[in-house]
């Protein structure tokens, strides 16, 4: 496991009362709180600690928003409670939380029209989230929930580069994430701001031996050019799907 806070704040999420839903009062808060700059603060999530080293496709956003870190807190306290081995107990957060509600649906039927299913053998890109989750990796360039504003951080204000504690985690932590997953992954970066980190490390060498998938449009439905933009680009990231396919 490369990068982890999970010891610092292990005592303070014990302190969370995992039979009532939890709320914004009980996570952004000072005990979870990993840094404030500015407008920006950066808080611990536990959904992100589980690196699936065995993966084939790596999907990678820009931050855990607020609904993640609310899905990943609870799964982790349940699984906690139930005294699970802490690895099972990252593991099934990470599984829970990972681009979980309406986007996953979105970002299914893009990866179903770029091949991957046929590339990986598999039924549907839904396997990917359910009976093939061993082929799957999901993350972010940076780990921990960014709030802007008391707002999910989307990249643009500041940029990943104005921001020093940014920077580090895109350009350091992430990097060492990605170094642990064996070679020619696919690596998908969800939407501009991920791909220019994407392509900021590639540059610098930090990724070699995967293939990147440029050009994948974000799934959020906040993002209402994502049908066009993927129409636009369908071939393109079908072709790229193809060659990787026959490399691995």
């Amino acid at each position: 496991m490369t990068h982890t806070l999970l010891p610092a704040f292990l005592q303070a999420i014990r302190t969370l009362n995992d039979s009532m839903p939890l709320t914004k009062e009980d996570l952004l808060s000072e005990d979870f709180l990993i840094q404030k700059v500015g407008e920006l603060e950066m808080y611990y999530s536990p959904h992100n600690e589980y690196i699936n080293k065995k993966a084939r496709i790596i999907i990678v956003g820009i931050t855990p928003g607020w609904s993640q870190m609310k899905i990943a807190y609870e799964h982790f306290l349940k699984g906690f409670a139930a005294e699970k081995a802490m690895e099972v107990v990252l593991r099934e957060t990470k599984i829970a939380a990972g681009f979980a509600g309406a986007m996953r649906a979105n970002l299914m039927a893009m990866l179903d029209q770029c091949g991957i299913p046929e590339s990986l053998h598999i039924n549907g890109s839904s396997a990917l989230f359910n009976e093939d989750r061993t082929l799957l990796h999901t993350t972010s360039v940076i780990k921990y929930p960014v709030f802007y504003r008391a707002k999910n951080y989307t990249g643009h204000q500041p940029g990943i580069f104005q921001s020093k504690l940014l920077t580090e985690y895109a350009t350091k932590v992430f990097a060492e994430e990605i170094g642990e997953i064996k070679k020619n992954a696919l690596i998908i970066p969800l939407g501009k701001t991920a791909e220019t980190i994407i392509r900021h490390l590639m540059e610098a060498n930090k990724l070699a031996g995967h293939t990147i998938l440029f050009g994948f449009p974000h799934p959020s439905g906040a993002n209402g050019h994502r049908v066009r933009q993927f129409e636009e680009q369908k071939n393109s990231l079908a072709q790229t799907v193809r060659k990787w396919s026959d490399q691995i």
